[in-house]
């Protein structure tokens, strides 16, 4: 295995040559100047990466992420997914974000092609070449149904945040092998992957060399020696039904109390994907007499949100009465963390504020 090259549109790039990734570009914040910096850092001599958490569930922090760790995580891909040399894979995430980052180290560590786009909506729309594995958002996904219907894609990972059970459906027809993450900036990528789509799955599959346990609070406790030097112990409640798969419920920090009941917003908004096409998610206001409330709030102006209080009026057989909202909020625009992830409660405060005007 040899650390110290990375083949990216067909082309070898290693320490002494790699400035002339940027020799058409003006600026390294360009997304070819991210690809730049990240594989200076790599061919230096440094032990270590530094990365940022999304600071989608709270503030942004650094991580220092070890290469060796790195190389461990993508090496455990590689082998799940079958990558080596000969075989061509896709970057179109920013090389800024772990996912991208990891994209990179793949490709290094299993010495394989890595075709380099500019990360868009639909990355797929201009290839003319067979893509071996790609690994995009839900996002992105859902802008590029049309074109994976036809481009010859084998294996794709999607990661950032959830995939919904809307998007999930669309996805039945799609040759691809599409497989949800799980894991974290801290774990160097995924741990586990779900299947969504052919032979579907509703559990995650830990990956070679993971064990899973579950905490006192019914949180995900993941032991992954090759990649973190301690237990990392989750906010996600999971139910393990074995030592190799557990569904994802929902984060402890988001679990409602609503009378004495407990709500999964996660876990309530599936439920209500497949029957409002609009952005939406669950949350809760605190309530003097339930402790907290269940409240939607959706990215849709008056009208639209009308229509969906109409259409949760009526009984739906999936959901309890427990479940039912007992508040709608709307914004015209949700507000987004710069990768593009709904900040909840940001856009919960905004949403409260727009009604009290």
């Amino acid at each position: 295995m040899n650390l110290n090259k990375i083949i990216i549109n067909h082309k070898v790039y290693q320490a002494d040559n790699l400035h002339t990734l940027l020799e058409n570009e003006s600026t390294e914040v360009s997304w070819p100047g991210l690809v730049y910096a990240f594989l200076q850092n790599w061919f230096d001599d440094s032990d270590v990466i530094i990365t940022h958490t999304s600071g989608s569930t709270g503030q942004p922090k650094e991580i220092r992420l070890k290469k060796q760790a790195m190389i461990n995580s993508a090496t455990m891909t590689n082998s799940f997914f079958g990558l080596g040399a000969g075989k061509t894979a896709l970057l179109c995430l920013p090389a800024s974000y772990i996912a991208g980052k990891m994209m990179l180290v793949r490709a290094i560590a299993g010495g394989f092609n890595l075709i380099c786009v500019e990360p868009e909506a639909n990355p797929f729309k201009n290839l003319s070449t067979k893509i071996d594995f790609a690994a995009i958002t839900p996002y992105q996904l859902n802008h590029s149904l049309n074109s994976l219907r036809t481009f010859p894609v084998k294996n794709i990972i999607v990661g950032g945040s959830p995939v919904n059970a809307a998007l999930e459906k669309a996805c039945e027809n799609i040759p691809a092998a599409l497989y949800e993450t799980y894991g974290m900036t801290e774990t160097a990528s995924h741990i586990a992957l779900r299947k969504f789509n052919g032979e579907k799955s509703e559990y995650f599959h830990v990956l070679d060399g993971v064990s899973i346990r579950q905490d006192e609070r019914n949180c995900l406790v993941i032991n992954a020696p090759h990649l973190t030097d301690e237990e990392l112990i989750t906010n996600d409640i999971v139910e393990i039904q074995d030592e190799q798969n557990f569904r994802w419920l929902g984060r402890a920090d988001s679990v409602i109390n609503s009378g004495g009941v407990k709500v999964f917003p996660e876990q309530l908004e599936r439920k209500l994907q497949t029957l409002i096409d609009i952005p939406f998610f669950i949350s809760a206001i605190d309530d003097k007499i339930l402790g907290q409330k269940v409240v939607l709030v959706a990215e849709c102006n008056a009208n639209e949100l009308r229509k969906i209080e109409l259409l949760l009026q009526k009984p739906l057989s999936n959901i309890s009465k427990y479940e039912i909202p007992k508040a709608f909020h709307h914004l015209e625009k949700f507000v987004y963390s710069s990768s593009n992830k709904v900040l909840r409660k940001e856009t919960l405060n905004e949403a409260l504020k727009a009604d009290k005007r």
